[in-house]
């Protein structure tokens, strides 16, 4: 008598509307039905003079370097099964070119301090609002609580939310409020494969 081998599922990349193309994982096993769940992946944004932290008014943005931050926004990624690309510009046209490209599948969500371009500029606001991925506006700072200037953000009504105030931590409980709504949205719609 011949016996048969059971192939294991390979999961295979999906598109998926305001998600791109995500690259599952099986996440965990249901008698004979893979469940499979993406990897998460989070582009974060920093713009103008955030290059200078540590060194740039501590007494309002703390000591903390970006790239402290990013090493600290990996471990949390990793620990919740995401993925994170750190990148910073002082100029406002990579900013929209790297919003372009997660938006064109390269990121499931995006975390954005746009320093002090959150105030001028209407191109960024566009270019998040026609991205249709969830977006986080981020600020180590609380805007509200500075001058009248920083008060009005441009880019938020285009945005999913705004943490700001907890200094290099708005960074981390932003990705953390991120992965945990697209988490919500792949829960809802995992990808199955396997037989029924």
């Amino acid at each position: 008598m011949a016996t048969s081998r059971r192939r294991t599922p390979q999961p295979t990349p999906r598109r998926h509307a305001g998600r791109g193309v995500v690259k599952p994982t099986l996440h965990r096993r249901a008698s004979a039905v893979d469940v499979v769940l993406p990897v998460l992946r989070v582009m974060v944004l920093s713009g103008p003079n955030l290059d200078r932290l540590g060194r740039r008014e501590p007494s309002i943005y703390g000591t903390a370097t970006l790239d402290d931050i990013h090493r600290r926004l990996e471990t949390v990624a990793q620990e919740q099964g995401g993925i994170v690309d750190c990148r910073q510009s002082n100029h406002e046209g990579d900013l929209l070119d790297w919003i372009g490209h997660a938006a064109d599948g390269a990121a499931d969500g995006i975390l954005i301090n746009p320093g002090a371009l959150t105030h001028t500029s209407y191109a960024l606001y566009d270019a998040v609002r026609s991205a249709l991925i969830p977006t986080i506006e981020v600020h180590l700072s609380n805007p509200c609580a500075r001058e009248k200037f920083r008060r009005k953000s441009l880019v938020a009504p285009a945005c999913l939310g705004k943490v700001a105030g907890f200094g290099a931590t708005s960074y981390q409980l932003a990705l953390l409020g991120l992965i945990d709504h697209l988490r919500t949205i792949a829960q809802s719609r995992p990808i199955v494969s396997g037989t029924r």
